[in-house]
């Protein structure tokens, strides 16, 4: 069913309002992926969070933004323990962070991610890898904010057996 709308909306009305709700959608989600004990309603918001966001990006932003989208599903589908489908969204978010020149603190978050996303997946090789590698880049980061950002994320990773 189409919902009607009298109200005709510019191109870039609509535009900034996508992006407006990418950022909202994609804040949420991480505070809540950073969140101890989440309900889960809270689990389900997360997940249509992420998934929102990821949206809104495909819509109005860059690859780096869709790329970010992307890592940000992976660690959301390895939170609620959909290890398949958050290796594939991990998988392609740290191949873009692999093959462009990224700061440090967001390869530092694509190994943390893959790492969750491989523990999520049963794949204990590859999670005790990128575990690994992700906490000494996490450690190193030279920016305190950056390092506290990263650490929140990183606190909900399990740690290899």
């Amino acid at each position: 069913m189409t919902v009607r709308d009298d109200e005709t909306i510019s191109p870039e009305e609509v535009a900034k309002w996508t992006r407006r709700l990418a950022i909202e959608c994609n804040n949420r989600a991480w505070r809540l992926a950073e969140a101890e004990g989440r309900t889960a309603a809270e689990d389900e918001e997360m997940l249509h969070c992420a998934h929102a966001a990821a949206l809104h990006w495909s819509r109005v932003g860059t690859e780096l933004h869709q790329a970010r989208a992307t890592m940000l599903l992976a660690h959301v589908h390895a939170l609620r323990g959909r290890g398949e489908s958050a290796m594939d969204y991990a998988t392609q978010s740290f191949d873009y962070v692999a093959s462009h020149d990224s700061p440090p603190w967001e390869v530092a978050f694509a190994h943390a991610v893959l790492a969750n996303a491989a523990a999520a997946a049963g794949k204990r090789d590859l999670h005790g890898k990128h575990y690994g590698i992700a906490k000494v880049l996490g450690a190193s980061l030279p920016d305190e904010e950056e390092r506290a950002i990263f650490e929140a994320t990183f606190r909900v990773v399990p740690a290899p057996a």
